[in-house]
């Protein structure tokens, strides 16, 4: 493979169609889409400073890398790219992208970030913005952390460990979660979804929880939480006092206490949930 230091590159599509090439320490200034349709693609101390960096690219490593805030929408169908201590300060990265790779990269303007994208791994992935993961398919992350609204909206098949997530409207429309020993505040959590389990997890959330189907909870605090599992299929075992409950359809509630519990007979049959206050 051929080794370029220090380089600079200025224009449009400026390495347009290059493969097999190592980038050392090397600037892309002014000039959409350098690395355009590119493979098999080294980076490493490398900046990107304007738009569409790399589009319909394959096999990207990248390391200690920055994407500057002017390198936005910067990774678009792309496939198998690893990043490694990395820096993307761009909003809209990542789109329909597949077999994405990142550990220990920096995101703090990840607005609309990781759109249509699947087959994704995160690992100490630290990210700020909305709209974060929509629809998205296929995600891993450990020790992920966001702070943004609205966050995988209509995703799938997610597995998140040790996540922190501030985020209002988090996992509306999807189906297919797990997530372990996470953090997660916000109003609104998963309405409208699908097979979603919380397990050692800690959450606050006004009016969460609710129109969702197979909804499990194992081992989990409910903080702050109030007119919870409304229209929601539940089987929920709270380490904690739960403030409210309003009209599950059916399952099961463990919980410490639950202050005000809601069951209105003219919209469910409060038979077909039980409810079990255990110390």
């Amino acid at each position: 493979m051929e080794t370029i230091k220090q380089g600079y590159y200025s224009g449009e599509r400026a390495l347009f169609h290059e493969h097999d090439l190592i980038l050392q320490d090397t600037t892309f200034a002014d000039g959409e889409s350098p690395l355009k349709e590119s493979a098999n693609i080294t980076l490493d101390g490398c900046i990107f400073k304007w738009k569409y960096p790399l589009w319909y690219s394959s096999n990207i490593t990248a390391q200690h890398t920055t994407l500057l805030e002017t390198a936005r929408s910067g990774i678009w169908y792309t496939k198998n790219i690893t990043m490694k201590d990395c820096s993307i300060e761009a909003p809209k990265t990542f789109r329909r992208a597949s077999d994405i790779h990142l550990d220990h990269v920096h995101m703090p303007n990840a607005l609309e970030t990781l759109w249509k994208c699947e087959h994704i791994t995160m690992y100490h992935v630290q990210a700020k913005g909305d709209y974060f993961g929509m629809n998205a398919k296929h995600i891993k992350g450990d020790h992920f952390t966001l702070s943004g609204n609205y966050a995988f909206d209509g995703a799938s098949h997610i597995e998140l460990h040790h996540a922190t997530l501030l985020s209002k409207d988090a996992f509306w429309n999807c189906e297919d979660v797990v997530v372990y020993d996470s953090l997660i505040i916000g109003e609104y959590l998963g309405w409208n979804s699908k097979n979603i389990t919380f397990i050692n997890c800690t959450i606050d959330s006004l009016q969460g929880l609710c129109y969702m189907e197979n909804l499990k909870m194992v081992n989990c605090k409910l903080l702050n939480t109030t007119l919870a599992f409304e229209y929601s299929s539940v089987d929920a075992q709270i380490a904690s006092r739960i403030d409210s409950v309003k009209n599950p359809v059916s399952g099961s509630i463990q919980a410490n206490e639950i202050k005000e519990l809601i069951m209105e007979e003219t919209r469910i049959c409060p038979q077909n949930t039980k409810i079990t206050i255990q110390q």
